[in-house]
């Protein structure tokens, strides 16, 4: 059997309806950069990357294992990332697939890699916060991040499967997710490893890897993933996890927002976890420079400011309780969604 390469469009490929070899890609591609939108714009300036003759993507990371950088990602790599998707979410030609995320990032680009390859019928619409508004359209495999799945509820009964990724999906959304007949992950990955390597059921706290995918941890009990296809090198990640098995993990929270408070590490995660069934806002938990703790933990609330009965914090322990609440009137985020914590202290 031929390896397959970034030159090979699967025969029952199709992008909004309409079945396109290399050459009329290209030719879609020339379209959309002199005359598309912005995001359409992206897509052509992918598709014309994806045909050349290089056998990389440049690509720009979100700085999930440290300061943001330009990397390369190998097209063969990106072709075995999307064939270990397929295995995983048992994915097959002619399956109807959605591209709702903007393409200029790495899971936007994987979509459309994903149906090239593995003969996907792939819907593209433009990025939005309701990506199924007004669609009644029914998708066998859709991928979204927290913001577009809050805001697609009702909508998701047209979804078979659903995979959520971009930021963490919090214990609020899971609830009102898990009654849902759509089968929905929320998937663990970065630019580094070309979109996600792990996905875990919702309702579950454990992540299994892709095929091909190897896990441990480092010193500091931070995640290391080896991929062969993707990397010659280990991948070094700043998120703390517990390993259950081989293939499996737990993850436990970023080890950049591990608050040192008098010697107690605390990890913001984990305490979020037990206060979002009693709060309706957004809010995180972080640290603040303090002279006798170092470092003291404070509850940041998105919205206006509001007082708490005595018995609030019971659910936490001794050392996890605030110091100190902060009201934000809005949180910033940055394009994916995610919450940005200390910008939105500033």
């Amino acid at each position: 059997m031929l390896e397959l390469t970034h030159k090979n469009v699967h025969n029952h490929f199709r992008i909004n309806g309409y079945h396109l070899n290399a050459t009329d890609l290209c030719r879609v591609a020339y379209d959309y950069i002199k005359e598309g939108d912005s995001n359409e714009q992206a897509i052509g300036e992918f598709l014309l990357d994806w045909f050349d003759h290089k056998d990389y993507i440049e690509m720009r990371t979100s700085g999930t294992t440290g300061l943001p950088k330009t990397v390369k990602l190998e097209k063969q790599a990106m072709i075995q990332s999307a064939l270990a998707t397929g295995d995983f979410f048992e994915l097959e030609p002619r399956n109807k697939a959605l591209l709702c995320l903007p393409v200029k990032f790495v899971a936007g680009k994987m979509m459309l890699v994903r149906s090239l390859i593995l003969g996907l019928d792939l819907d593209v619409v433009t990025p939005s916060t309701e990506p199924l508004a007004l669609n009644e359209t029914k998708y066998d495999f859709v991928a979204m991040v927290p913001l577009q799945v809050q805001n697609s509820i009702e909508e998701l009964v047209n979804v078979k499967k659903l995979i959520i990724g971009g930021a963490k999906l919090d214990s609020a959304l899971e609830a009102k997710l898990l009654p849902l007949k759509t089968e929905i992950y929320e998937t663990y990955g970065m630019t580094e490893t070309i979109t996600h390597i792990a996905a875990k059921k919702l309702g579950e706290s454990v992540f299994t890897v892709l095929p091909n995918v190897k896990i441990a941890q480092d010193d500091r009990g931070c995640l290391v993933i080896t991929v062969p296809s993707i990397s010659d090198e280990p991948i070094v990640t700043n998120d703390l996890v517990e390993i259950i098995r081989e293939n499996q993990f737990i993850f436990l929270g970023r080890i950049d927002n591990v608050i040192n408070s008098g010697g107690v590490k605390l990890i913001p995660e984990q305490i979020e976890a037990k206060l979002i069934e009693k709060l309706d806002s957004r809010f995180f938990v972080t640290g603040i420079p303090d002279v006798t703790l170092g470092e003291k933990l404070i509850l940041v609330i998105e919205g206006e400011k509001q007082d708490f009965a005595a018995d609030f914090f019971d659910v936490l322990d001794k050392y996890e309780k605030p110091k100190e609440i902060v009201f934000v009137p809005k949180f910033k985020e940055n394009e994916n969604g995610k919450l940005l914590r200390k910008p939105s202290l500033l």
